[in-house]
């Protein structure tokens, strides 16, 4: 039965150009029609295409290059970013992020008193409410083209007796060179999902829309597995791909 219900007209761009890679009739490595001959040949706006092509580099079937235009990718091509997940240490001994990007902070990171919600308490094994020091930092790096948002949650309970129980201390990664000073033995989690920028997030991350974030969660644990710290990290989810070093468990 038909519905009715009409298709968006970028959805119908889309479709039409997935159909058309998915066949052959566009091989990888072929550029596609130009916005310009798209929004003509659909009777549409520039705008428009570009919400189409959207869904297609979401979906990783499409790379825009600047200068080049549009250009069909395979299902099966590596993305152009491959990004190490992991904490090392430097030469000094000082930790660092396993990609070795070196980013940007827009602002100087301030500390600010948050309570625990629910989700993050479970993970923290914390009640939730409970107050954290949290540290938020939009990052850039490569001139701009690289961006994330980063968030750093410390738990008061976890700072009480030591010298950071009245001043807050850094936020990650230096904050694990602080908890080492403490006494603790560190390992780390992570967790990783994807999901729909909210409306800010889009924004701050430049998003086309239909590009999804990849949403990741860092727990820093001690050689006793409890939970000292977490970070939550927000990273545009098209053209990327995330690695892990992984050794056989005992």
């Amino acid at each position: 039965m038909d519905s009715g219900r009409k298709v968006a007209r970028y959805k119908e761009i889309a479709d039409y150009l997935r159909e058309r890679i998915i066949d052959g009739t566009f091989p990888p490595g072929q550029p596609l029609p130009s916005e310009e001959q798209l929004a003509k040949e659909f009777g549409v706006t520039r705008p428009t295409v570009r919400q189409g092509i959207a869904e297609l580099r979401a979906a990783g079937l499409v790379e825009v290059i600047m200068g080049r235009g549009m250009f069909v990718r395979s299902p099966h091509a590596r993305p152009q970013l491959t990004r190490a997940r992991g904490v090392r240490r430097d030469k000094t001994g000082h930790y660092t992020e396993a990609d070795a990007i070196r980013w940007t902070t827009t602002d100087e990171p301030v500390a600010t008193r948050t309570d625990a919600p629910v989700a993050l308490a479970d993970l923290l094994r914390i009640p939730p409410g409970e107050p954290m020091y949290t540290y938020d930092q939009h990052q850039t790096a490569d001139h701009g083209r690289l961006r994330q948002l980063h968030r750093t949650y410390i738990p008061f309970s976890i700072l009480v007796g030591t010298p950071y129980e009245d001043t807050a201390p850094p936020p990650a990664p230096a904050l694990f060179t602080a908890l080492e000073s403490l006494g603790h033995e560190l390992h780390f989690t992570e967790y990783v999902r994807t999901r729909m920028p909210l409306p800010d997030e889009a924004t701050t991350l430049r998003l086309s829309e239909g590009v999804p974030l990849l949403h990741l969660l860092r727990l820093t644990l001690n050689q006793h597995d409890r939970p000292l710290a977490l970070e939550e990290t927000h990273i545009p989810g098209d053209d990327l791909e995330l690695s892990y070093s992984l050794g056989p468990e005992a």
